[in-house]
Parts: structure tokens; C-alpha cells; sequence
């Protein structure tokens, strides 16, 4: 995930995080990594992928896992959970796994990749076009971005929990109920929100939904937090 001074601090974050805050700040592997992998098995194995904004990367290390002939970069902006990962790397001997630093709306890395991926990463980011245009760059022709955002209706939602955060999240809640409106500035000001017309306007490729070509079960929050793929002509 990204660091914004707007949103939250994660190079501070992963400094101070222990194994339960990695489990909070890892939705990717509790909701993604499914229908992400179902997604390569019904479009085919991608030859190099890359996820922006990965975390502890159990999209990267899952993917890298399941295709050992994919070349796979994790990219963060908080260096404590890129040494973290890179540290796996070495323990578990992955010849086909690296971690690099990027610091969304900005991403230019020195080679495009046949698919981009970006989970939970873009409501924190109050250039939301520019970054979203910058990923979409960064795929090669052919190849398709993958992505969650936040979009109108979790803006409503979460406008309502900061408005009251204590009656809506109790102590197993992955979000702390006193910072909840300054984590989600950008969501619930609208500055960090997408939809399918949007993400059109951005990049003139309609979007499609993952849950039309996979068969996993759609995570709870799936209307208010869409998953999508767009292709890149």
C-alpha cells in the first residue's frame, strides 16, 4: 500500500506492525489471490506481472508460486514491508520474484508488463487519474490491468461509519475506529473514488468485472469495492 501523509503513514505502519496488523492490511490474500489465479487459468499465464501497491505480497508470492516461469515484481512505497518481502525471497530461494519501490499517483517502471495488478491501494490516493493512467501505461499491448477501487456507494458507506466510527467498528475491526475519516479522506471527499464510466473517460477501455469470467465467490463488499480487469488494445 501506498504513503500518503493525506491518508495514512504505511512506512510507519510497517515499522511498527506486528502479525496482526499484517493480517489487517493484507486483504489481497483473504480476498484476491482466488480469483486472481482463476483469472490467469481462463486468459492464460501471463509471461511478467506486476503488483502495485503489494504489501506483503501474497499476490506476488502466490503467483510465483503457481507459474515459476513468470517473472513477477512486487512494487511498495514503504520500504520496511519491501525488506520484509525481500528477505522471503532469499529464505525461499525464488529466482523469479523482486520487490521494488514506487510511490502511486507516479509508476514508471523500465519495462511494461503483460498484466498490472492494483488492490486496495487506490482509495488512498487522491490523484486517482494519474495513477490509474499511470498503471494502465505500464501494460504491455495486449495485456490487461487488474484493479479494485472504491467507487459511490462505499463513498456513502464510509461517510456514515466516520460519522459515527465507535458504533460501527468494535475492537476485531481491521480499521481503528479513531482514524477511520483521515484513512479514508480521499474516499469519503470523493477525490479517491472510480466507476465503470470513469475508468472509461481515464483510459477509453470499458472495464469488465472479474466476477463475469471467474467462477470464485464473490467477496461481501464486491458492489461497493468492484474488482475489474481492462484491457489494453
Amino acid at each position: 500500500m501506498a504513503a500518503y501523509e493525506q491518508t495514512l503513514d504505511w512506512t510507519t505502519y510497517w515499522e511498527e506492525a506486528g502479525e496482526t496488523d499484517r493480517d489487517d492490511a493484507d486483504a489481497s490474500g483473504e480476498y484476491i489471490v482466488s480469483p486472481l489465479l482463476e483469472l490467469f487459468e481462463q486468459r492464460g499465464v501471463p509471461s511478467s506481472y506486476a503488483d502495485v501497491g503489494c504489501g506483503p505480497g501474497s499476490a506476488v508470492f502466490a503467483v510465483a508460486d503457481r507459474y515459476p516461469e513468470t517473472t513477477v515484481v512486487g512494487y511498495d512505497a514503504a520500504e520496511p514491508v519491501l525488506d520484509t518481502n525481500r528477505m522471503r525471497v532469499t529464505q525461499e530461494d525464488y529466482d523469479n520474484v523482486a520487490f521494488e519501490q514506487a510511490v502511486l499517483p507516479s509508476f514508471a517502471p523500465e519495462r511494461q508488463f503483460e498484466v498490472v495488478s492494483s488492490f486496495y491501494t487506490l482509495c488512498y490516493v487522491p490523484e486517482i487519474e494519474q495513477a490509474l493512467q499511470a498503471l494502465y501505461d505500464a501494460v504491455e499491448p495486449g495485456g490487461y490491468l487488474v484493479l479494485t477501487y472504491h467507487n459511490q456507494y462505499a463513498q456513502s458507506m464510509f461517510t456514515n461509519i466516520a460519522k459515527q466510527p465507535h458504533e460501527y467498528l468494535d475492537k476485531d475491526s481491521a480499521w481503528n475506529p479513531d482514524h477511520f475519516a483521515e484513512r479514508f479522506a480521499g474516499v469519503i471527499e470523493g477525490n479517491s473514488i472510480l466507476s465503470y464510466r470513469k475508468i472509461h473517460d481515464i483510459l477509453g477501455v470499458w472495464p469488465q468485472s472479474l466476477w463475469s469470467v471467474v467462477e470464485t465467490e464473490r467477496y461481501r463488499a464486491w458492489r461497493q469495492n468492484p474488482l475489474v480487469f481492462v484491457p489494453k488494445p
